[in-house]
């Protein structure tokens, strides 16, 4: 019987601090670190990276009797913990409800912070929000409460920021239902985005399963100083990767450099290494991780953390040979390193605040600024509020007023509660900025802004971690820049993308030039952390008798039928549903913002399914043609129509498929209205499994170029899926409307436990038939 040790208070000084949920949990993953760290190097013959005694340490069989390849083997690990937002939550529970269980395994907790637009103002919007989600934020209360589940409630903050203040701990592993969970490797976790059905199999007790990855070593020298932040740091790296140079690899961090980083600054690094498409990224633990978790309440974890430090980071030798050891190694000087702004349109366009002027120039980029909006889960930390509070202050008492419109997103109601006390809210409205709930807001296209409809070109600046086309506010002609919260800050002041804070000056109300002065900030509050209400809410200790309901006229919410497992006679005469043309990302495939309202209604929010994918025949989103009416149509329309009339479809895609977010909307839409593969250049890696799990066809061209092959009228018939085995391609016939044929070849990653997913029709249909 699982035992959760829950939230408890004690009082120091006069400021309320919460001490470790899980610390009896904590203590058995640290007793067994040593003995399965050593027993890992022995069978891999070398020292250790942090990445892998931690992958080490969570082999669900135990102890390693073997060394595992990177890139080849599957892995199964024993996740310590599970997070989940309410946005991919709805879904992942229902998943989770036809399971079979009383209670989840591990602990796990529901966070409710993507539901809440941004508009008027934090207590506008939450209201707001409490009154057009009531149903949906009940039932995430009621199944929470049912089958042991923590519940944070609406307003209590956005995840990530929650979960490092309150659950994540040095040398821990964790999934949660949103890419960007690992955030917690700013405290020394692996922690990894996953799909819902990923969550649903650990919530059931059963292995968590990976491909073993590479590793990615980035040695950080010096020491920032200036403005440059640690926002400059990963803003840097994406840059350098690109947004798929990290596919199928942990970035580690490490050096006189990284130790130099407060805990929360590496988390904002470790946060952006989802948009290089990292399976996660993590620091060794060190100082400011012990100050963190001591500040948070948490001295329970830094007294047993201390107790084995050493296996609680690299081995020496790694990092004193780092080439050796890491598949790639990239070296930063942070002394040297300059503040950099990312975009527009995606985050790893990387450009040195020197040159912004030339390059926003040259690219014919807006140049004046209508927002900016400071937070999200990457930069709502005491010390980011605090840095850009400092900015604020100086254009107040320099009588400048700001040019353009100002936006913060606290991350936590601890975070909120404690800048409000210190003074930094009253310091932003005195520039009128707008506070808003914390929540994530327009960092996920929660943002109601005003005149958004127009579509006028226009350019806004934010701390967040992406920026794709319609983002935040829905217009494609939004340009989206990325920068620190103290640039974020300057720059809005300004009003101006092209000014330089390091250079350039600006004319207050008097007519003097004024340079702002660097900025400067806390890393942790002088006088503590403090909250009245954090917003936790206990489960019951017995949930049996706690009925979930849901009506059968919900918009919100809809329970599941099982997929039907797709037969061989499925995978003939398939017809061409889209092929996608360039950038496809999840927002691609099932935009967020107005949409995230259906997010635990299957059949309702398929309407957006591939409504934002590029139609390479005709340039055009959001029509494609009917190969039985011969005219064009929306995507999800044209799907039911091939659906209703039993006609398969697929899906064709360019490079880094799926990039972004975790939801598992993308894949279980296209599973919903009759798609039976997806067929890309290349795959981002939580969307890849996601396919997978929902008894789909996740496949890559062998050959690049075939993906020209494909024209508006094909059809297609997979030949030998009868033999349908672990590292052996696949080969489909290609129909064109001419007459003539192509056969194509195909390669997969499935390992025989995928296969049976397939052959199930899901992996929750595995689950269940393992369960009776």
């Amino acid at each position: 019987m699982l035992v959760f040790s829950y939230l408890c208070c004690i009082i120091k000084n006069k400021y309320t601090y919460t001490m470790a949920f899980d610390i009896e949990m904590i203590k058995k993953v640290y007793s067994r670190m040593q003995e399965s760290v050593d027993a890992a190097r022995e069978k891999t013959g070398t020292p250790l990276t942090l990445s892998e005694k931690i992958l080490y340490n969570h082999l669900w069989q135990g102890k390693a009797t073997k060394s595992f390849t990177r890139s080849k083997d599957y892995v199964n690990f024993a996740p310590d913990r599970i997070a989940c937002q309410d946005a991919t939550a709805q879904m992942a529970l229902l998943q989770f409800m036809q399971a079979g269980k009383k209670k989840v395994a591990v602990p796990t907790t529901v966070h409710c912070d993507h539901l809440i637009q941004a508009k008027e103002g934090a207590l506008a919007d939450l209201k707001r929000a409490n009154k057009t989600s009531n149903e949906v934020f009940d039932f995430l209360s009621s199944v929470s409460d049912k089958y042991g589940i923590g519940f944070w409630k609406p307003g209590a903050g956005i995840i990530h920021q929650v979960v490092l203040e309150n659950y994540a701990f040095p040398g821990g592993m964790m999934i949660g239902t949103d890419s960007h969970t690992v955030n917690a490797g700013g405290l020394g976790m692996v922690a990894i985005g996953v799909g819902g059905a990923d969550a649903v199999d650990v919530m059931a007790g059963m292995a968590w399963e990976l491909m073993f990855p590479k590793l990615i070593g980035i040695k950080l020298t010096g020491k920032l100083s200036g403005w440059t932040s640690a926002k400059d740091v990963i803003l840097k790296v994406a840059g350098i990767l690109t947004v798929k140079g990290g596919t199928g690899a942990i970035i580690e961090y490490f050096g006189e450099g990284a130790e130099s980083l407060s805990c929360t600054g590496k988390g904002t690094i470790c946060n952006m290494g989802a948009e290089v498409g990292a399976t996660t990224s993590t620091f060794g633990y060190d100082k400011s991780m012990e100050r963190y978790l001591r500040a948070t309440g948490r001295d329970d974890i830094a007294d047993e953390a201390n107790k084995i430090a050493p296996y609680l980071t690299g081995d020496k030798e790694v990092y004193e040979n780092p080439e050796k050891y890491f598949d790639q190694v990239i070296e930063i000087n942070l002394s040297e390193l300059e503040p950099h702004i990312n975009g527009p349109f995606t985050p790893d366009l990387a450009t040195p605040i020197s040159k912004m002027k030339e390059v926003a120039t040259a690219n014919g980029w807006p140049l004046d600024i209508d927002w900016g909006l400071i937070g999200s889960c990457t930069n709502s930390s005491y010390e980011d509020i605090s840095k850009a509070a400092y900015i604020a202050d100086q254009a107040t008492k320099n009588n400048i007023v700001a040019k353009s419109e100002l936006g913060i997103n606290p991350g936590s109601e601890q975070v909120r509660f404690t800048i409000e006390r210190d003074g930094f809210i009253d310091t932003f409205e005195k520039l009128n900025a707008k506070i808003f709930t914390n929540a994530c807001g327009p960092c996920i296209g929660q943002w109601d802004r005003a005149g958004a409809d127009k579509q006028e070109k226009n350019s806004i600046i934010h701390s967040f971690n992406r920026n794709f086309s319609k983002r935040a506010d829905g217009n494609p002609n939004t340009h989206a820049f990325v920068a620190s919260p103290e640039m974020v800050a300057a720059i809005a002041i300004s009003g101006r993308l092209d000014f330089n804070p390091l250079t350039d000056t600006l004319i207050n109300e008097n007519g003097e030039q004024v340079m702002l002065k660097e900025p400067k900030g806390h890393e942790l509050p002088p006088d503590g952390f403090e909250v009245e209400d954090n917003g936790y809410q206990e489960p019951s200790a017995d949930g049996s008798g706690i009925v979930v309901t849901v009506n059968d006229d919900s918009k919100r919410l809809q329970l599941l039928t099982p997929f039907i497992p797709i037969s061989p006679s499925d995978l003939k005469e398939v017809k061409l549903l889209i092929k996608a043309e360039g950038k496809c990302t999840t927002d691609h495939i099932s935009m967020a913002g107005p949409w995230l309202k259906y997010r635990g209604h299957l059949d309702n929010i398929s309407e957006n399914c591939l409504i934002g994918a590029l139609n390479i025949f005709n340039k055009e989103t959001n029509s494609i043609k009917s190969q039985i009416t011969g005219e064009y149509g929306p995507v999800p329309t044209t799907a039911r129509e091939y659906k209703k009339n039993g006609i398969p479809s697929l899906v064709i895609g360019d490079h880094n498929y799926g990039e972004g977010s975790s939801r598992e909307h993308a894949a279980m839409e296209p599973r919903h209205l009759g798609v039976v593969a997806v067929i890309v250049k290349s795959f981002a890696r939580i969307h890849e499994t996601n396919l997978k799990k929902q008894g789909m066809l996740g496949l890559t061209f062998a050959n690049e170029d075939d993906y020209d092959l494909i024209q508006e009228d094909d059809s297609f018939s997979f030949i030998d899926l009868d033999d349908f085995t672990p590292g052996k391609t696949l080969t489909i016939e290609v129909s064109h409307k001419d007459g003539s044929k192509d056969m194509i070849v195909l390669n997969h990653t499935y390992n025989q436990g995928q296969i049976e997913w397939f052959k199930e029709g899901s992996a929750l249909n595995l689950i269940k038939k393992n369960n009776k």
